[in-house]
């Protein structure tokens, strides 16, 4: 909880987002990040959105870093990728939204490294982190995990398997 409190800078409200806009600018933060320490890393972006999605009621500073950290978390892990030199890889990050009902589903896929059973089974608990020492100094998915379920009353699930790609499905209520 004091690691919650402590990423937020100020107390935010909840207002009414326009989630495409959101997602787009987090995802061109995000790539342009990784270009900036990376300058041979490319991928293709999908975003594939519900045009008449509502508008969202959320915290968007910290919707904002959740989607952020979670955009790293797929380039970092097509980074990864994409030496292995593996056969007609076509690097490859797919976002989409649509309406379910009273909510809004967000969908993050990425064809980077997956993950195993056992990394799934931890992903959520505080200070897990796949990667090297000072190569996991982002928002945490632990942090993510609570900003969506406890601030915004939403749910996020993992897929993913290990060598092939990794889904994340974020289901946030729309009022």
């Amino acid at each position: 909880k004091n690691m919650l409190q402590h990423s937020r800078q100020q107390k935010g409200e909840k207002e009414p987002t326009d989630l495409n806009e959101l997602l787009k600018e987090f995802v061109n933060l995000a790539y342009h990040g990784m270009r900036a320490t990376n300058k041979d890393f490319n991928c293709r972006i999908e975003q594939v959105f519900d045009s008449e999605l509502p508008k969202v009621k959320l915290v968007k500073q910290d919707l904002g870093r959740v989607l952020l950290n979670m955009f790293n978390n797929s380039f970092y892990s097509i980074g990864k990728k994409i030496p292995l030199q593996v056969k007609d890889y076509l690097p490859t990050l797919r976002i989409s939204t649509k309406t379910e009902g009273d909510k809004v589903l967000i969908a993050i896929y990425d064809n980077g490294l997956g993950m195993s059973e056992e990394v799934k089974q931890k992903l959520f608990n505080p200070f897990f982190t796949t990667k090297p020492t000072g190569e996991g100094t982002g928002l945490g998915l632990s942090i993510s995990h609570d900003i969506i379920v406890k601030l915004h009353n939403g749910s996020m699930k993992v897929e993913a398997q290990e060598g092939e790609f990794a889904l994340f499905e974020i289901t946030l209520p729309i009022t």
